[in-house]
């Protein structure tokens, strides 16, 4: 469901008494931390318990199971999720009182009121760009607040309240959000055509993006990685404008004003050229937020990731297991790329889980391509997440493009995956487990697996 963004977005000390439907959500969770570190009272309610409503119970949250009217009853407003339905009876009892009812991005710049904010946007790259921007300035001696589209390995959690005026927010294309936001400062980490259900056309999506850029304050600056034509194109048109562009690549061929030189000698956590772009993307920004350059390269250096990107989950019986959120070819493409250097000689066997019905029709036979790089590809039933089904889309979309020979790719359930992945898995092995949905869950099952 989408709620209009209000006119004038009220600051968080002004929203009173907090309900969040569907709190334990990776966005919503994060506004709630922030909000309770705040001194609001907040409540909310979710489907399924979770670790993340464990945490936000011990912080003073009252998190309920399950929705009903009567969670609304003491409440001065409502944040609602996307993936809420109209008829939800919680939102429906906030229209019946009349209270505020604000979506996410509008309950984020809520929380981002009186700060100075850097906002993290991109099709690809957010969340550990976001990540790595935050430990690189925690590392410099500032203590940003942040909200990030997953949490960090190094503390667990996808927000917290700094002590400092800076405030480091994911920014999310997919619905829009971003263009709710006012920052000081932005990171665009590529413009690649995704969520066209939302946006139409790759054309109408890439001119989201320049409408995110001019909302940028005129004395700020805008980071991007121009490794990516669509970003490169951006920063082109941002400095026509007059806007100060700080242009990033991986590549020394580039011609950027930052390039890998300036973490040579530092070992990311995770190997690839899209991970780099990321650290140099954070590296530029910290800079020119006035931090010094070295302490910034020793939080890159000590950065640990996030979880679901390229999150090492195990090994055993040298099987080593990686989980990545990875769902559009573009990203596909480089996780495999970084997964294939950590294989080193060992084989790469890659369980795929398509997102979307949308998504899989216009990019199903990209992603099959991409897939192909790996040794062997199981492709698991599409996750519908917001959408209905569609017959005339499913996992062979993607399963016929796959380029391997007969025998090394396949379709199954996620409930088969698991012990389909363990009877091709051999020792020195590299099992990925690839998608947005429920895959993430296999690759615990393959080590459970394993060590039976």
């Amino acid at each position: 469901m989408r709620v209009p963004v209000p006119e004038v977005i009220a600051p968080v000390d002004e929203l009173g008494r907090v309900h969040f439907v569907g709190i334990g959500g990776a966005g919503l969770s994060g506004i709630a931390r922030i909000m309770l570190g705040r001194g609001v009272v907040v409540s909310g309610s979710d489907g399924t318990d979770s670790p993340t409503l464990d945490a936000l119970r011990t912080l003073g949250a009252r998190v309920s199971l399950g929705h009903q009217s009567s969670h609304v009853a003491d409440v001065d407003t409502l944040v609602v999720s996307t993936a809420i339905a109209e008829d939800n009876p919680e939102y429906r009892e906030a229209v019946r009182q009349g209270l505020r009812i604000l979506p996410r991005s509008a309950a984020l710049a809520s929380v981002m009121a009186g700060r100075r904010v850097v906002a993290v946007a991109g099709t690809h790259g957010k969340t550990t760009t976001t990540s790595l921007l935050t430990v690189a300035l925690q590392a410099a001696g500032a203590d940003p607040t942040y909200a990030i589209g997953g949490d960090l390995s190094a503390t667990g959690v996808n927000a917290a309240v700094g002590a400092s005026e800076l405030f480091v927010a994911e920014a999310d294309e997919s619905d829009g959000a971003f263009l709710v936001y006012e920052p000081e400062a932005a990171i665009v980490t590529n413009v690649d055509a995704d969520h066209l259900d939302q946006w139409g056309t790759p054309e109408a999506y890439a001119v989201a993006f320049d409408q995110f850029a001019d909302r940028i304050d005129p004395a700020g600056f805008l980071v991007c990685c121009v490794d990516d034509p669509g970003a490169a194109r951006l920063a082109q048109r941002q400095r026509d404008a007059g806007r100060r562009v700080i242009t990033v690549s991986s590549s020394h061929d580039a011609g950027a004003d930052v390039g890998p030189d300036a973490l040579a000698g530092v070992t990311l956590w995770s190997p690839g050229d899209h991970f780099l772009a990321d650290a140099l993307a954070a590296l530029a920004a910290g800079i020119e937020l006035g931090r010094d350059p070295e302490a910034l390269v020793r939080g890159i250096a000590g950065f640990t990731g996030t979880r679901r990107r390229m999150e090492l989950k195990g090994e055993v019986r040298g099987v080593r297991v990686y989980d990545s959120y990875a769902h559009h070819p573009t990203e596909i493409t480089g996780d495999l790329q970084s997964a294939r250097l950590l294989a080193g000689e060992g084989r790469l066997l890659v369980a795929f889980q398509p997102h979307l019905v949308s998504r899989t029709r216009i990019f199903g036979a990209a992603m099959g391509q991409a897939l192909s790089a790996a040794d062997e590809v199981l492709v698991l039933d599409l996750y519908l997440a917001r959408e209905e089904a569609d017959p005339a889309v499913t996992s062979r979309l993607v399963a016929d493009a796959v380029a391997l020979p007969e025998g090394r790719v396949a379709t199954c359930t996620l409930a088969d995956a698991g012990a389909a992945l363990v009877g091709r898995a051999r020792p020195g092995d590299l099992v990925l487990t690839l998608g947005a949905g429920t895959v993430t869950q296999v690759g615990p099952e393959v080590l459970r697996l394993l060590d039976a």
